[in-house]
Order: structure tokens, then sequence, then C-alpha cells
């Protein structure tokens, strides 16, 4: 492992030379065990701790098949779905592997009794398997997590409508939060060069998603002059459909949960803003019914951005605790796109509001390639930014996951992987040097909260003592 790393820091490593290295037999990854599926089982959901279920092992490398790619990750990220493998929530990962491992006698490798986790990955290409063409060791790349068989016609218009659609890393086996991963190659796109590895894997994910979910055809076809209300506007999706709004002409309405949060809207161009904890907003009065007062609060409070104007897209992935909300504020006609559902995925909701009002409810889930390369390319040519605010080792992997589980996190937090510091793999300076201040935003927001932090706990225990 030590000279495939030697290799990449070197700069100047050819394809050839890439080609000749060993491989090692086995690699360091993050996983899960199949024998523990049960371990949080009575607990809530809340109390689950990835820290417990999400094992550092050495673990075989993978048999390279055609169409396929091995990848030394450099760096990659935690995303929401990662939280929920660890937490076997709501459903272990290990029937999406058994699934897959039925397809055929290729995919069995990946139904074993581990899951290698991750759906995102910065590194560069060391092998790849028969059949491809457009890439070749030594690629420096990202990959999005979009894995398709395109076997039946159902895909060919829309990968993501292929029966055998999945995505990588969480549910299928072999992925990124690792020293090597395996993938697809046509889940490979080019490396943003003016971005360390640690930035170039961080949007990957939600930076698709929120692509199609917002601006594709496929979602809600953002136009020029849209309101759009955008729920978790700092997080890992909603700070990107925040940069869309904001840099295809719309007005993003960034609802947040903390003035430290609302900060960071700000420092992305955001005006108009709402925190929920200054607002109190409580849309459900107790577990079985919700309040459609606090509904019509909310609107009257988005009006007030707006010059009485309704939202035209709502940008929804909280779910069961908005999404009532989020169909009642929503104009005549407009749509309200969803995914994720990180707060519930029983949604309910008045449908007078939608069927009288002639509104859309959209499904959005990832980016097919076309999707995802559009995103990537954005991000490559400095108008859309990553959002990484804390870096962690790949040791510290079940930490950062519950920093993500509990929502202590800001915007997206990566791992380094084989990259044994952040800052490393920054190719174009020149164009870094253009965009410093907004790939750093997160990163100094973070720290300065850090620091508010600790200034607030030595005043406290100041005055502790003096009592």
């Amino acid at each position: 492992m030590q000279e495939i790393l030697d290799a990449i820091l070197s700069g100047d490593a050819t394809s050839a030379d890439y080609a000749a290295l060993a491989l090692p037999e086995s690699y360091r990854a993050v996983t899960l065990h199949k024998d523990e599926e049960q371990m949080f089982a009575g607990l809530a959901s809340r109390d689950k701790d990835p820290r417990k279920s999400l094992h550092l092992d050495d673990v075989p490398l993978p048999e390279l098949g055609p169409g396929e790619a091995l990848v030394a990750v450099m760096a990659s990220s935690v995303n929401y779905n990662t939280v929920w493998s660890s937490i076997f929530e709501p459903v272990s990962t290990f029937g999406f592997l058994e699934r897959y491992g039925r397809l055929s006698p290729l995919t069995r490798r990946h139904d074993l009794p581990y899951h290698v986790l991750g759906s995102d990955l910065a590194g560069v290409v060391l092998r790849t398997g028969a059949g491809v063409n457009a890439w070749k060791p030594g690629d420096e790349v990202v990959a999005h997590c979009l894995s398709v068989e395109l076997e039946s016609p159902d895909g060919h218009n829309d990968t993501m409508m292929d029966p055998e659609q999945r995505i990588w890393g969480f549910e299928t086996n072999f992925g990124g939060l690792a020293q090597l991963a395996l993938v697809k190659t046509n889940q490979l796109l080019p490396k943003p060069k003016h971005l360390s590895w640690e930035e170039a894997a961080s949007p990957g994910l939600v930076n698709s998603t929120a692509y199609r979910q917002l601006v594709s055809r496929n979602g809600a076809g953002m136009k020029q002059g849209d309101n759009v209300l955008i729920w978790g506007a700092s997080g890992g999706l909603g700070s990107y459909a925040t940069q869309y709004a904001l840099a295809g002409g719309a007005t993003p309405i960034c609802v947040v949960s903390s003035p430290q949060k609302a900060d960071i809207c700000r420092a992305m161009g955001a005006e108009a803003i709402i925190d929920r904890s200054a607002e109190g907003y409580k849309f459900w009065k107790d577990e079985q019914n919700q309040d459609p007062r606090e509904w019509k609060r909310l609107g009257a409070k988005i009006r007030e951005f707006t010059g009485g104007e309704d939202v035209d897209i709502v940008f929804e992935h909280p779910g069961r605790e908005t999404f009532g909300a989020s169909v009642y504020v929503t104009r005549k006609g407009g749509t309200i796109v969803t995914c994720a559902s990180t707060s519930g995925y029983m949604h309910q909701y008045d449908n007078r509001y939608l069927w009288m009002s002639l509104k859309r409810i959209v499904g959005s889930h990832f980016a097919n390639y076309r999707e995802a390369f559009e995103a990537n390319r954005l991000i490559a040519k400095g108008k859309i930014h990553p959002t990484l605010s804390k870096v962690y080792a790949l040791e510290e992997t079940g930490q950062a996951a519950l920093d993500v589980h509990h929502n202590k996190h800001q915007g997206k937090v990566g791992v380094l992987c084989l990259a044994p510091q952040e800052g490393l793999g920054v190719r174009n300076t020149e164009l870094r040097e253009q965009h410093l201040t907004k790939i750093n935003v997160f990163r100094e927001l973070d720290e300065r909260n850090i620091e508010h932090s600790r200034e607030l706990d030595e005043r406290n225990d100041k005055h502790s003592r003096n009592v």
C-alpha cells in the first residue's frame, strides 16, 4: 500500500508506473458485520451509536470484473446513507447485498458477511477490467454512486429507471470508506483539479442529488425567478440546493435551525433566511396530529421575503416532520420535490391543498450519469463549491457518522483514507486562488463556531468556580 501512496504523492508517476505496481492482498476498510444486525434492537434511533457498529478491518482485495475499476481512495465522506447503514435503519443493508448477489456469478462477490461502506471517493485508478477504454491507471478521479446493469430497456432513457439501479457503497459492497474501492467505470468522473482530495470527495452524492432534484427536468426544473424553499439549507444536501438556486437566478428561502447555520447561508450569498429555532415552529401537535396554523405561519413568513409570493418549488428532504407544511406553502401549480426523508418516511399532508391547487409531488433519487457529470463539471469550473466543514481520519469514521446522525455537522464531513494529511492533490493553484474564499466558507465558519463554543465553556467554568 505504501508503494501505491508513494506513486500518488510523487505527482509524476506515469500510467505504466501505476499499471506495474503490485496490488496488496488486503486493504483497510470501514465495515459493518452481518452478525451484528440486531445489536441495536429495541433502542430509539437517536440512541444507536455508529461508533459501536462501524469497524476498521483488513478485508481481502475483491476480484476485478469487466467494466470495473480498482481505485486507490485518497479521501471519502460521510453521507446520511452511511448513518442509516450504521444503525441498520430502515433495514439492514445485508439484505441489499444478498439480493444483489443472486443476480449473477459476478455480483455474488458482493454478498459477504461484512459490508464496506461509502458512496463517495476521490482517488487514482489502479486497474481497469476488460472492455474499459475511457479510463486508465493513473487517472485522478471522483466517483458518483449510481450502480446500474443496463440490461433492461427501462434504463436507457434515464439510467435511474434501470430495474437494477443501486447506490454503490450502500446497496453494493466495496465502497469508498476504505483504502481501495471497486467501482464500475461508468461511475468515474474527472477529479476537479483545483480541489484537494478531501474537498473533491465531498460533493459527489449530495451535489448530484441536488442537481437532479432541483435543476434537472427529471426533478423540479428550476428556472430564473423561481422562489425555492430549501429545508436544511446549510446541510450536506441543502447547501448545494442553495448554491444552485443562487447560480440559476432563483431566490432561495433558506430554512435553518440555528443562528450559526443562518450565517453559513449568508456567506453563500442567500438573503432570505428563516431560523426555525428562533421562530419556534411546531408543525406537529403530537405524534398523530399536525397543526395547520403553523403551516400558515410559515407561509406568512415566506411571503415577507418574496413580496407576497408563495414558493414555486419546495426542496424537501426532512420528510415526515415538514412535509405537510411543504405541501401547504407551495404556490398553486408549484412543485414539491422530495428525497431522503431524514426525519421519517411516513409522510402526512392535507390532500386538499395538493389536488385543488394543482400542485405536484415529484420523487427524486440520486442522479443519472449525465446529471452527475454536469454537477461535477460545475464543481470543476468553480461555479459550485464544496461544502466541507471538517475532516476525520479513517479510523474516526464512527465518530463522523455519529456527528452526522446527531446533526452536529455543517455541510459535509470528509474522511481521509490513503491521504496522510489534508490539502494534498491540488493541481490547478490559479483556479483555486480565484475561489478559495468560497471553498473555505464552511470550514472557516465551523472553526469560528468551535472557538465560540470553547469560549462559552471557559466562561461557564469560570462562573462555576466563582460560585
